[in-house]
């Protein structure tokens, strides 16, 4: 366990588990959306206009709570850092999404828990016990086994989820670093605006170099609704995830990230007709598993307050 010292209080653990299981319940919405949206747009624009959405509405936000400078200028780098993390974890997520199944995306995209939990506890001192590490060996093992598409099947292109795993694990690995003291609207808006640049940029040059999949596109009104849709969304489940990381260690976070792939499949079905097979199911139920496994122990490690009613609804 980590030290008093810099343990949260039971019940904000309690709460932060309950906001992170709402943000990833709402993720998988934005990836339908994108899904929707590549087929027409190349994934940097709809990464761009997805931050400049999350920045341009924030803005209004920040200025009505009087938080728009709420934030510890000295570590605008770390706020810049995290916008280019959120613009590469964007890109290189959506990009693949033009000849993959969401579901299977972001099973190979689940290695991120793994790598976030390793990165607490070699960066930010949290101990962490080996039935959690197995927990999130098993959830783990439970992604792989709904992954369907593999690499002789779509190319080099099944590899960009895990680039998107491993800066995602960074990007929440500096949130971590900066929320305890940061206000999380004013954090947003920053991430928002650093990343937009940064794809701005990348759309800019990209398009003088005549490079296809840099070049925006006008995209038409269906296809403007699919980004808009991804976009608030996002901006909603990236809120909730900076209060949920406020309030609870990334190592207790880190393995309820799984519950997403349950959503994203029962998402994909729905909109798609992906209907999961026998082995799809055996993996989303071992995810479950392994997730209610990781509560349980919190709980017998006092961690959360037995009697705390916030973590109920989990």
């Amino acid at each position: 366990m980590t030290s008093s010292a810099t343990t949260p209080p039971r019940q904000e653990i309690g709460f932060g588990l309950l906001l992170m299981v709402l943000s990833v319940l709402i993720s998988p919405i934005i990836d339908i959306f994108a899904k929707l949206a590549v087929t027409a747009v190349p994934a940097t624009e709809i990464t761009f206009v997805r931050l400049l959405f999350q920045m341009t509405v924030l803005g209004p936000i920040c200025l009505y709570r009087g938080t728009l400078l709420a934030v510890t200028w000295r570590k605008m780098g770390l706020h810049a850092a995290r916008g280019l993390l959120m613009a590469i974890t964007m890109i290189s997520f959506v990009t693949p999404l033009a000849v993959m199944e969401v579901a299977d995306a972001i099973a190979i995209f689940f290695v991120e828990p793994i790598i976030l939990t390793i990165l607490g506890a070699l960066f930010l001192k949290e101990t962490i016990g080996w039935r959690r590490y197995t927990a999130c060996g098993v959830g783990f093992f439970g992604s792989l086994l709904v992954i369907q598409p593999s690499l002789q099947e779509v190319g080099w292109i099944a590899l960009l989820p895990v680039v998107a795993a491993f800066s995602l694990a960074l990007f929440f690995l500096l949130t971590r670093l900066v929320a305890q003291k940061e206000d999380p609207w004013s954090m947003q808006f920053y991430a928002g605006l650093w990343g937009a640049l940064f794809a701005g940029l990348l759309l800019f040059f990209g398009s003088r170099a005549g490079i296809a999949f840099l070049t925006p596109v006008m995209p038409d009104m269906q296809h403007t609704l699919y980004i808009a849709g991804a976009a608030v969304a996002a901006t909603i489940a990236g809120v909730l995830g900076v209060y949920a990381y406020r309030s609870a260690p990334a190592s207790t976070l880190a393995p309820l990230q799984y519950l997403e792939i349950v959503s994203a499949t029962i998402l994909g079905w729905f909109v798609f007709g992906d209907l999961p097979d026998a082995l799809k199911w055996l993996g989303i139920g071992i995810i479950i598993a392994s997730g209610l496994y990781v509560i349980w122990r919190e709980r017998q490690l006092n961690k959360i307050g037995a009697a705390a009613p916030v973590s109920a609804p989990i």
